[in-house]
């Protein structure tokens, strides 16, 4: 199977998988209401299995690395054993996942034997009170000793993303660079996005990533190469600091052009864009091993509908009603 390569010549080294759309934190941005099910439920997420075999499709057609995603992953009771999944595809050489950090300290080291490799945690505020007042958790310290449990098991780095908003963190930059500065954290500051549910929220609240770039540049931050499997995030280091930090911007101009990810729903849905207007179903292809080329053949062929760029620009949110639809 040929590496999957869209109309414009992009091709997708980087699979972003959820596992389950259910999240325990009420986030202010994402899930200020609460989880509850989107529409009808007649299917469970995907199983064991079909991760398996999703993967693997992904796997022989160049993907070198799978971000698992929700809601929050580590909800699933075979979470572990996902991670375990995913590993048996040796061309996979990067497994991350992004999670509240809720149960880092208690599961971080079995996750790590079973073959994670990158840990990207929410964090949006270093302070207790105001992370609780973002989050509806009282949840800051166990977080942070799950960051620390991390380090303990054997990762090197930890990413920590921090979602940008204009009363509650963007001014705070001084205090984050204080905590990175002998810590081994790539701290990622990601531009609050409009959602269908979010509107209003981000009228009132979006700051744009220029505005800590052009900080950083004048604080003597300078720009890091990316990798072919990186994820979207500008990255910047600092002789002076041992963190880094990362600007995610998709409002910035050029930002669909280096494109390398898709997305595969916790319902088995591919989806060509975060904010793009539908899936692509996949699922009726996961339940057997004997579908692997077929199952190959309507991704590829479904590239061809990728569009060169989303509508964010436009106010056009497409089917995201919030980030823990699809995985963020």
């Amino acid at each position: 199977m040929s590496q999957f390569t869209d109309a414009y010549a992009r091709k997708f080294y980087y699979l972003r998988l959820s596992v389950t759309d259910v999240c325990n934190f009420r986030c202010t941005y994402c899930l200020p209401d609460g989880y509850k099910p989107h529409g009808i439920r007649n299917k469970s997420f995907l199983s064991l299995d079909e991760i398996r075999r999703v993967t693997r499709a992904f796997a022989a057609a160049g993907t070198e690395k799978v971000r698992l995603t929700g809601g929050e992953p580590s909800l699933r009771r075979d979470f572990t054993d996902i991670i375990a999944a995913v590993r048996e595809n040796q061309s996979i050489r990067h497994i991350a996942v992004t999670t509240n950090g809720y149960r880092l300290a208690r599961d971080v080291k079995q996750w790590r034997e079973a073959g994670l490799t990158a840990l990207n945690v929410s964090v949006d505020s270093l302070d207790a009170r105001q992370f609780h007042a973002i989050t509806g958790q009282d949840k800051f310290h166990q977080v942070m000793a799950g960051i620390d449990a991390a380090f303990d098991a054997g990762f090197h780095q930890v990413k920590v993303n921090s979602v940008l908003m204009r009363d509650l963190n963007s001014r705070n930059l001084a205090t984050f660079l204080d905590w990175i500065r002998t810590r081994p954290i790539q701290l990622r500051f990601i531009e609050l996005m409009e959602t269908g549910d979010g509107g209003t929220l981000f009228r009132d609240q979006h700051v744009s990533g220029m505005v800590i770039r052009d900080q950083l540049i004048a604080q003597g931050w300078q720009r890091r190469q990316s990798g072919r499997s990186d994820g979207p995030a500008q990255v910047f280091y600092h002789p002076d600091y041992v963190g880094e930090i990362g600007l995610i911007m998709p409002y910035a101009k050029d930002f669909c052009a280096s494109c390398n990810r898709l997305r595969v729903s916790a319902q088995g849905n591919l989806h060509l864009c975060l904010f793009g207007d539908g899936g692509v179903p996949l699922r009726d292809l996961l339940a057997s091993d004997d579908q692997q080329a077929e199952l190959q053949a309507r991704i590829a062929s479904s590239l061809g509908q990728k569009k060169q760029t989303h509508f964010l620009h436009q106010g056009n949110t497409g089917i995201t009603q919030n980030l823990s639809y699809i995985g963020g």
